[in-house]
């Protein structure tokens, strides 16, 4: 179960490394989100050459837990 401040591993191209989770989309004031469901984060490591920089804020799509 991914919550507010939980640090994930990115798994894809976009050049995000690490991610940290702000945000649980879905409904009034939900708490975890589980595969499947959308979050916003903060990207927190990236390449130095990828397409998002540190501090960008992205969606995301949780793929597995």
């Amino acid at each position: 179960m991914i919550q507010l401040g939980t640090k994930l591993v990115v798994a894809d191209n976009t050049g995000a490394k690490m991610i940290k989770c702000i945000r649980v989309h879905g409904g009034y004031q939900k708490r975890y989100a589980r595969v499947g469901d959308v979050i916003t984060c903060a990207v927190k490591e990236a390449a130095p050459r990828g397409t998002v920089k540190k501090s960008d804020v992205v969606h995301a799509v949780v793929i597995r837990t």
